[in-house]
């Protein structure tokens, strides 16, 4: 629990830092710190989630809390109207990064109320009875290098793909297909909604066909929908509705990644 409670006071203190810059390089560098936290709170929450729930359940009960993401990316929108409606953008967007100084409440709760599982702690005294004090570079030992190597890969491919979207696509709908509709808050909103659906279904997916057969799903769907924004003429009313499959395929392929 203490790297938990580290790793969300980190995200905290680089997101509230974040507002204080003064130049895109200063920002660049507090986001990329920033980014550490994040990415170490997810993987520690992940694995205590999986810990905690019978093998049979695990797909679901992490990617009920994967399903979070959609949650705040919703919260997230509705401070960003109500912050640019209050005040003046050079001082609005520094109050929504020093808003995430309130997450490092959550630390009292975790001090409170979450305990490592008893599994974490049947493996810590096996490993010190075996002399075993564990180490990271393991993960680069012949035995597990393989593997290593394969879930980086798997990791690197789903990260790029639905950032390389989610980044590129809304650029190029706007500028050489001369859409609007990404200037509403219609279209995020069903984005949203179809991210937070589709985390829920690949949970349930991921137990009930596995995980590999999941992520192919959502990767052949995905693409298919890429293919179909990039090659179909589409309007905005079209654009609308297939926001909903855009967020329900490329968010809900990650519901199975704490888990494999």
């Amino acid at each position: 629990m203490r790297i938990l409670q580290l790793t969300v006071l980190w995200f905290s203190f680089f997101t509230f830092l974040s507002g204080f810059t003064q130049s895109p390089e200063q920002l660049f560098v507090t986001r990329a710190l920033q980014g550490l936290g994040f990415g170490g709170e997810w993987s520690v929450g992940s694995v205590l989630i999986a810990e905690m729930i019978q093998a049979r359940h695990r797909g679901k009960a992490v990617g009920l809390v994967q399903s979070s993401w959609a949650i705040g990316w919703g919260v997230s929108a509705i401070a960003f109207w109500a912050v640019y409606a209050l005040l003046e953008p050079a001082l609005a967007w520094r109050v929504l990064f020093w808003l995430g100084v309130l997450l490092a409440l959550l630390i009292l709760y975790i001090r409170r109320n979450i305990s490592d599982p008893e599994v974490y702690h049947q493996t810590r005294a096996r490993m010190k009875k075996e002399g075993d004090s564990g180490s990271f570079l393991e993960i680069f030992s012949p035995k597990l290098l393989k593997t290593t190597i394969l879930a980086s890969l798997l990791a690197t491919g789903m990260q790029g793909a639905y950032y390389a979207v989610t980044t590129w696509l809304p650029t190029y709908l706007k500028l050489e297909r001369h859409l609007s509709v990404f200037n509403t808050s219609g279209y995020l909103l069903v984005l949203i909604l179809g991210s937070f659906v589709g985390y829920l279904t690949s949970a349930w997916l991921s137990d009930k066909l596995g995980r590999r057969r999941c992520f192919m799903l959502f990767a052949l769907c995905t693409e298919l929908l890429v293919i179909a924004y990039t090659q179909i003429p589409i309007t905005d009313a079209m654009m609308l509705v297939l926001g909903f499959p855009l967020g329900f395929f490329l968010s809900g392929i990650f519901s199975g990644m704490g888990l494999i």
